[in-house]
């Protein structure tokens, strides 16, 4: 009986006597795994870019703005205004069970800021302390708006990675002042950028204590010297947050004497729904890619087992000479299945490593500027299918065939022409 090195060594002659049917088929299933491994990173690249801006916003943030309660319930046309206000903020504080955290803000964007390099304008936005709990704003100099700020209506302020820039540019920030409509402001801290530089506006705003503003910067049109400009909350678990809107949705609704059941009635938004949605769409994608992926390297699959089967009836009397001269069925079976293995493997090697090279390449090259979208990068999971299907496609690409020679015996091999 041969050894296994004799085997193998067999194996690399025959396959390297038929190079160019060799090529071809390996060049079919590393062309499957790496379609397979770049359609489902395609995929994931949407997937996690997407995350990366929610993450930007805040965990698990839901919104809410004034509203217009409608006439007839249905209709989003007519009906009478109501601005959110402090006292809305108080009650959801108080009475929410489901509500971990309420933050009351106040925005402006119609206010010019000046220090003693620059002039800008940008967002304006007064907030309680907790606001830094709830949404995402990594500090990079100084400190945050505290409690005595807030209680003393200081005139401090915080501001973003590009106000900052603006503002002082090449200059220190920290510990000086600005003119906010005129008004004197010290600069207790800097935000880090968040996100895309460019293209986030949390990075051009200065935020305040939120009885700072209301008290010199109320919003435009207000009703009331309690009106802001909205609300954004948390959920005490991210599961609970449509109950949280229902609890925020009565108690608006009961302050500004309307049906808390008229959805047109609320204007908002829930990141927590919006995450989930765009994960179910990512999970099809993933789906459909990877069955796209599946089928193609389904088919080098097939073009392995093909080639081996004629393989097998151009090499019928080379098999009956094996066995004429001592070659046992699992000699056989043994030789057939390896070259089938041999090529699966190899190829679906060749597939997995091109597939992580471009992989890499794109995250270098990879514009930074681009909103919502990572680069394709390979998924464990996939790699882990794509080793899978190959593992089952050796199998049968080998087995097959190599059962269909050793099942010859050697005088009919022999009288094969």
């Amino acid at each position: 009986m041969k050894s296994a090195l004799d085997i193998f060594g067999q194996v690399l002659r025959t396959l390297w006597a038929h190079k160019l049917r060799s090529f071809l088929t390996m060049f079919g299933i590393a062309y499957g795994v790496f379609s397979l491994l770049m359609l489902i990173g395609v995929g994931e690249g949407f997937r996690s870019g997407q995350r990366k801006n929610m993450a930007d916003i805040g965990e698990d943030v839901i919104f809410m703005w004034p509203g217009q309660v409608p006439n007839i319930s249905g209709q989003h046309a007519g009906g009478r205004f109501y601005f959110i206000t402090y006292k809305d903020y108080q009650d959801i504080k108080a009475e929410a069970k489901t509500v971990k955290d309420v933050v009351p803000i106040i925005n402006r964007g119609d206010m010019k800021v000046v220090s003693d390099f620059a002039t800008s304008s940008g967002t304006f936005t007064g907030a309680t302390p907790n606001f830094a709990t709830v949404r995402y704003l990594p500090l990079g100099q100084g400190r945050w708006l505290n409690n005595e700020d807030e209680v003393q209506k200081r005139s401090v302020c915080v501001l973003g990675y590009q106000m900052m820039r603006t503002l002082f540019p090449g200059r220190p920030a920290l510990g000086s002042t600005i003119l906010i409509n005129g008004i004197r402001f010290d600069v207790v801290g800097v935000l880090d950028k968040i996100g895309k530089q460019e293209n986030n506006g949390n990075n051009i705003r200065v935020y305040m204590p939120l009885n700072t503003m209301r008290e010199f910067f109320p919003i435009k049109n207000a009703h009331t010297t309690d009106d802001i400009s909205g609300l954004n909350f948390q959920p005490i678990a991210r599961d609970q947050h449509l109950q949280a809107i229902k609890e925020v949705h009565k108690i608006i609704g009961r302050n500004h004497g309307f049906d808390p059941e008229i959805p047109e009635a609320f204007e908002g938004w829930d990141t927590v729904q919006s995450t989930e949605m765009v994960g179910k769409i990512f999970t099809a994608m993933d789906f459909f890619l990877g069955g796209v992926g599946l089928i193609t390297l389904a088919l080098g699959a097939i073009g392995i087992i093909n080639i081996m089967l004629v393989s097998v009836t151009e090499r019928t009397r080379e098999i009956g000479l094996m066995k004429a001269v001592g070659a046992t069925t699992k000699d056989v079976m043994v030789q057939f299945f390896l070259e089938g293995a041999f090529l699966t493997m190899l190829s679906g090697a060749l597939g997995v490593g091109v597939a992580a090279a471009i992989s890499q390449i794109l995250i270098v090259a990879w514009p930074k500027s681009n909103i919502g979208f990572d680069p394709p990068h390979i998924v464990p999971l996939s790699a882990a299918l794509a080793v899978l299907a190959l593992a089952v496609a050796g199998i049968v690409a080998g087995l097959y065939p190599a059962r269909k020679a050793a099942m010859l015996t050697p005088v009919e091999a022999l009288r094969k022409e």
